[in-house]
């Protein structure tokens, strides 16, 4: 390990860190060495474009690390930490948050893997701000990874799950790397919520990000999937959007900045394509991990019950009122008629008669009840039970939670919605878009559910233990996070009970390929 420091004088002293590809300069705030827009591997633009990410060549000289690396190409409203779209194609970069990077202290590290339907997501939003969390004594890791066209759709001549693939050349230059940044390279943990959930589930179930690390914590897993047909019928309407075929000669001479129109425009129309792409086109979701049979083998849940991950600690959860938000964005909360509530139990509840079991299971709910919890059941809650599950009945040690607790913003009439956890776990409770989950300023009460979570996430990564029994799937203890948090029996038994049949895996296409047409 070598680090040297550097002084200039707007900024003090600057930690000087040796890394396999060259040297790194970063800077020290509020007693943390911090690093940001770090490449860890080329950018994929150019011969790379659509490949799989190729290691960072080496450079001379030192390189500053001050400022977050640019987003990956997603719609306009994603926009990176200074509110301006950036022009650079130096996408696959990640930061580091270290309290400790001098004296080599060996300390457990955290990935953050950011969610975003696989649409949008950047590391440099203030709300994945690493200084909090690391505060805590860990290091702290958040990265950017390739999304909707570039990183998931399934392209003739390119590999699938390229945002994948990303994320383990990135945990890969973890591995080689974050011992010089005061990190233990074999106490690493991988976290992330939503599609950053999603993608966690995937990771376990990968051969290629086997020994990368040692735990695992996935917050709202969604269970799509999607298997190679599905995709690439779902490619054929993105290409034809710009008029091409989805194949790496048409879509390699497109600018980056064009592909997420591409995926918007679909998105906007998918409920055309509900007889061919089933429940994806009823959400919409149009971009996914493909279960391609190579970089991801098969679907996460039949992966872990037949023993991939058994070695990795696991903590699973998720909230108790997934859907409200997006109930909110879709502008239907306190308004779901009998009809829109009847629609979504025949789009998503499992089997020929799951709109009449849920009825019969929920005889009391009224019509926004059902269908909130039909679209959470689906989306988010059973897919993260059935992750725990087959992890823990393959042997492996599972943790589980559910976060009850009602997020106080906007009046309170979002329960304990999607999303609450982000603000929760990195403590920045006035700081990006999740904080407006939370009051403002935060109460005390506030301040206090955000250090239980942070203080249980960082005993996970010292010790597998975040301070709760483990999971086995007779008792099915788990912990609900709320004031005070509490150990019980999973709590959405009726759910639970619903849904124990079906098998989630990749989703198929219904009916015949669509003919790409040029």
């Amino acid at each position: 390990m070598t680090v040297t420091a550097a002084t200039s004088p707007e900024s003090g002293f600057e930690p000087e860190i040796r890394t396999a590809a060259g040297v790194l300069r970063g800077r020290v705030e509020a007693g943390l060495a911090v690093f940001r827009g770090i490449s860890y591997a080329e950018p994929p633009v150019g011969a790379l474009r659509f490949a799989a990410p190729r290691e960072v060549s080496a450079w001379a000289g030192v390189r500053p690390a001050y400022s977050f690396g640019p987003q990956p190409p997603q719609p306009a409203f994603g926009m990176d930490a200074s509110g301006q779209e950036s022009s650079s194609d130096d996408w696959l970069t990640l930061n580091v948050w270290s309290p400790d990077a001098a004296s080599g202290a060996g300390l457990p590290v955290l990935v953050w893997i950011p969610g975003g339907a696989y649409v949008i997501g950047a590391s440099s939003v203030p709300e994945f701000d690493g200084a909090r969390l690391a505060s805590g004594g860990v290091v702290v890791v958040t990265l950017n990874y390739r999304l909707g066209v570039e990183g998931f759709a399934q392209i003739d001549g390119a590999p699938a799950n390229r945002g994948l693939l990303d994320q383990v050349a990135a945990l890969q230059w973890v591995r080689e790397n974050i011992r010089d940044f005061g990190g233990d390279p074999d106490r690493v943990t991988i976290f992330g919520e939503s599609a950053g959930g999603g993608s966690v589930a995937a990771l376990l179930a990968m051969p290629r990000a086997s020994g990368l690390f040692r735990g695992a914590i996935a917050q709202s897993v969604p269970g799509p999937f999607f298997t190679p047909a599905l995709a690439a019928d779902i490619a054929v309407a993105l290409a034809a959007e710009l008029g091409l075929l989805p194949t790496m000669a048409d879509l390699s001479a497109v600018d980056p900045a064009r592909l997420p129109a591409a995926g918007q425009a679909v998105s906007e129309k998918i409920a055309q394509f509900r007889d061919r792409w089933g429940p994806i086109a009823y959400r919409p979701i149009p971009f996914a991990p493909v279960v391609d049979g190579e970089v991801l083998p098969s679907a996460p849940w039949e992966a872990l019950a037949l023993g991939a991950g058994r070695d990795v600690d696991l903590l699973v959860g998720h909230t108790r009122d997934e859907h409200r938000l997006f109930s909110l964005i879709d502008g239907v909360l306190g308004q779901v008629t009998e009809e829109q509530a009847d629609s979504a139990l025949h789009a998503l509840a499992p089997g020929w008669d799951g709109a009449r079991r849920y009825r019969n299971a929920f005889p009391e709910a009224r019509p926004e009840q059902l269908y909130e919890l039909v679209n959470s059941d689906w989306l988010f809650r059973m897919p993260s039970l059935r992750l725990a599950e087959a992890h823990a009945a393959a042997g492996g040690r599972t943790h589980v939670y559910e976060l009850t607790w009602s997020a106080p913003g906007m009046g309170g009439v979002l329960g304990a919605c999607h999303g609450l956890d982000v603000p929760l776990v990195f403590g920045n409770l006035s700081s990006g878009g999740p904080a407006m989950l939370v009051d403002q300023p935060p109460s005390a009460e506030t301040e206090a559910m955000s250090t239980w979570i942070r203080e249980a996430w960082t005993a996970f990564a010292t010790d597998g233990d975040p301070g709760w029994p483990v999971f086995d799937c007779e008792e099915r203890l788990v912990e609900l996070i709320d004031t005070p948090p509490t150990g019980a029996a999973y709590p959405e038994e009726a759910s639970r009970l619903l849904w124990q049949q079906h098998a989630f895996g990749a989703l198929p296409l219904i009916g015949q390929p669509t003919t790409p047409k040029a």
